[in-house]
């Protein structure tokens, strides 16, 4: 009896339809049934959605992949379904095209599933770059015949940088240092020094370690190559605690463009006694403390009412209890069309605002003046009422550098670089506002033979050169002596 009921309960699990699943597999030309003639053909997809998703393919590599999701729609014509096909476009600095088309195991029976949710299925693969913009497309097979509108469903997704939780295990990510944690520590020793203690990272071998509030009040550059505990000693111009430590790393792979990490400068504890109190002699001490207290005590009230009594016979004078904030210092910064403005311009005049007390002046920011008043006159005024014009030269080519750098939106920006190298000519030859130029370097950038009479001007190598150029912003001087080239000059004929 017992085997009869097992053989129906098997005919009767066998007799139940298998529910479909997906053999996915790659297929970048057109599919086949494109070329076939099809009465009827399937309605298109309900919904398509897409995530990231990070997969460990071995220990400490990742790869991160989208997780694309589509929901079949619920009608007749899901019994004619045989496929789905999905293609990704990335767009950044290449554009990348693929294909992936999706078998169902077996025919559908029904237009939802027998537990009566709607047909969802997910396929992870195509891998995804860095703030790249994807286009993807997704339709069912058969598809419409040709000449017939075939249905279709897309949507855009644009994936984010390395600060994204999971981007940063990308391999371009984990060598900038983003899983790179310094723990940083940082505590006042006495009035005029904090001790900063960090973990550093074989990417690089730089760091910049900066103490401020609303200004700098100390700096330090580290250098070191291997993974070790670092300790540097940074002397402060103000009170310090509670002000914010910033760790600027310089890696290979990011170079100026690197994640910043930040900490708070705490008082450092008390060091402790190196032995314990003797157990045989804490009466003895306890006593002598009390003792001591006792004598700290009348000598400071004696001391108390000798200052109260002198106090009394001494005129008062006012003195000064808070030193003035040092003025802004106006900075306009010129730099050729070829530097990637967002990566370099950007962050180099972040660096001013927070760590030079600079008040910059840039083009991009002032395109409705310059538009009414002319780019040489917009410059003009700009050079008499800043107190340094900064010539920034860049050798960097970042890679995250897409071509929203290159040409912003609308018209094309006014390459002002040539317009401030002839004003800077016409006072070369006058040598009245010589003083106020500089010209700075990022990477491996120099002077291009066009513009060689810049030479005459002082020149920073960033971040080589930091504390000069930092004290050189901090104290403006009106004049400054320069030394005319006879070679130099001759670049200044009309350009």
């Amino acid at each position: 009896m017992s085997l009869v009921l097992l053989s129906l309960a098997t005919l009767c699990r066998s007799a139940v339809p298998q529910e479909p699943t997906i053999q996915c597999g790659s297929e970048n030309g057109p599919s086949p049934e494109w070329m076939v003639q099809h009465t009827l053909t399937p309605g298109d997809l309900r919904n398509l959605q897409v995530e990231l998703v990070k997969t460990s393919i071995v220990a400490e590599d990742y790869s991160i992949l989208m997780n694309i999701s589509w929901t079949l729609r619920a009608d007749a014509s899901i019994r004619l379904l045989k496929a789905t096909k999905i293609c990704v476009t990335g767009k950044s600095n290449m554009q990348t095209y693929s294909c992936v088309r999706c078998n169902y195991t077996e025919a559908f029976q029904s237009q939802t599933r027998p537990s009566g949710g709607k047909w969802t299925f997910s396929y992870v693969g195509f891998p995804v770059a860095l703030n790249t913009l994807y286009l993807i497309g997704a339709h069912n097979i058969p598809n419409a015949n040709m000449n017939e509108d075939s249905p279709s469903l897309s949507v855009n997704f644009t994936s984010p940088g390395c600060l994204n939780h999971i981007m940063k295990y990308k391999k371009q990510c984990i060598e900038a240092g983003n899983l790179w944690n310094p723990n940083i520590t940082a505590c006042k020793k006495n009035e005029e020094t904090v001790e900063v203690n960090f973990t550093t990272n074989p990417l690089g071998n730089t760091y910049m370690v900066f103490i401020q509030r609303n200004i700098i009040l100390g700096l330090s550059v580290v250098v070191e190559n291997n993974l070790t505990r670092t300790s540097v000693a940074i002397t402060v111009t103000e009170e310090s605690e509670g002000a914010m430590v910033q760790l600027t790393p310089y890696f290979h792979t990011c170079g100026n463009d690197c994640i910043r990490r930040k900490g708070t400068v705490v008082l450092c504890p008390e060091p402790s006694g190196p032995f314990p109190p003797d157990n045989n002699r804490s009466v003895l001490g306890g006593c002598l403390s009390i003792l001591l207290l006792l004598l700290v005590a009348t000598w400071m009230l004696a001391v108390g009412i000798c200052v109260m009594r002198r106090h009394g016979r001494i005129k008062k004078t006012s003195l000064p209890t808070t030193t003035a904030l040092l003025p802004l210092v106006k900075v306009l910064v010129v730099y050729p069309s070829e530097i990637c403005f967002h990566h370099t311009v950007c962050h180099f005049t972040e660096f001013l605002q927070n760590h030079c007390r600079s008040e910059v002046i840039l083009e991009k920011w002032q395109k409705k003046k310059i538009a009414e008043m002319g780019p040489v006159q917009w410059l003009t005024n700009q050079k008499q009422a800043a107190d340094k014009v900064i010539f920034l030269l860049s050798s960097d080519s970042h890679t995250a550098c897409d071509s929203s750098c290159g040409q912003s939106k609308g018209s094309p920006s006014q390459d002002l670089f040539p317009l401030a190298f002839n004003l800077f000519c016409s006072d070369l030859s006058s040598q009245t506002h010589l003083h106020k130029y500089l010209v700075v370097h990022l990477g491996e950038a120099d002077i291009k033979d066009d513009y060689n009479a810049l030479c005459v001007c002082p020149q920073y190598h960033l971040m080589k050169d930091i504390t000069a150029f930092h004290t050189e912003l901090l104290h403006v001087t009106n004049t400054m002596s320069v030394k005319k080239s006879q070679a130099c000059h001759s670049s200044c004929s009309p350009l």
